[in-house]
């Protein structure tokens, strides 16, 4: 699994786009509605921490842990004095070791996707479920085999702003799993460009393989939701939020 160590360098100029706070409220509503609010979250998969410093914000203990030391450096970056931080850890999810239990766990950005392996995923989904006090929720959301196979497939696509210029090139071969390259070029203070690549893979997941590492982890499936929508996923939904719950 790659460590997206040089994406970090200007990963949150090209999720401009993302709508942290916008999202994170959408989540607790979700809590809400299953449970209630949490006191202490887990932040899996945190990269740069927008999510993190989002759910902060609003008043509530975070735990962000991502494998990247670069994206990790990059949210230590943010910190505030004299405000309430979240606590960064440099581990995968597949070993997450935590201080205690919490009462609140979020994997967004299609994260889990990333986890191309079913057996190591089924080990995150463990890790989660260890620290993860009981009736409490975990909240995730997961690129759709519609996305990968329609959508990303063998497609390219250019992002760019101001600084930076990405070229993201994707192989897809049997329509679940995606191979992305990146070429980024990021202009520096000279005018010249510096070069960075990157290249991973995302899985989709069908909803009967998520049923079995849920049940494997003992959580049971609330809910799946169209992320954008809040309702129940159409063929064509790209992303859909998994509200799960410990038994």
């Amino acid at each position: 699994m790659a460590d997206y160590d040089n994406f970090a360098s200007c990963y949150d100029a090209f999720m401009e786009e993302v709508d942290y706070s916008a999202s994170a409220e959408k989540i607790l509503k979700l809590f809400k509605k299953y449970d209630r609010y949490p006191t202490l979250l887990l932040d899996l998969a945190c990269g740069t921490g927008g999510f993190s410093f989002a759910f902060a914000e609003m008043g509530i203990e975070v735990v962000g842990v991502d494998r990247s030391v670069g994206m990790l450096n990059s949210a230590t970056e943010k910190l505030s004095q004299g405000q309430t931080n979240p606590l960064f850890l440099n581990q995968s999810a597949e070993e997450l070791e935590l201080f205690g239990t919490v009462d609140g766990a979020v994997c967004m950005l299609d994260s889990l996707n990333h986890i191309t392996d079913k057996k190591v995923l089924a080990e995150a989904i463990k890790k989660v479920s260890l620290f993860l006090e009981k009736d409490r929720l975990f909240i995730f959301d997961l690129n759709t085999e519609y996305k990968h196979s329609e959508v990303l497939g063998n497609n390219t696509f250019i992002k760019e702003n101001d600084s930076a210029f990405c070229v993201w090139q994707n192989q897809c071969e049997d329509g679940k799993t995606v191979d992305i390259f990146l070429d980024v070029f990021i202009e520096k203070e000279d005018g010249s460009y510096e070069r960075l690549s990157e290249d991973f893979s995302e899985r989709a997941y069908s909803y009967a393989e998520i049923d079995e590492v849920l049940s494997e982890a003992g959580l049971e499936r609330l809910d799946i939701l169209d992320f954008d929508t809040l309702e129940e996923p159409k063929a064509e939904s790209q992303r859909v939020l998994y509200v799960v719950r410990k038994k």
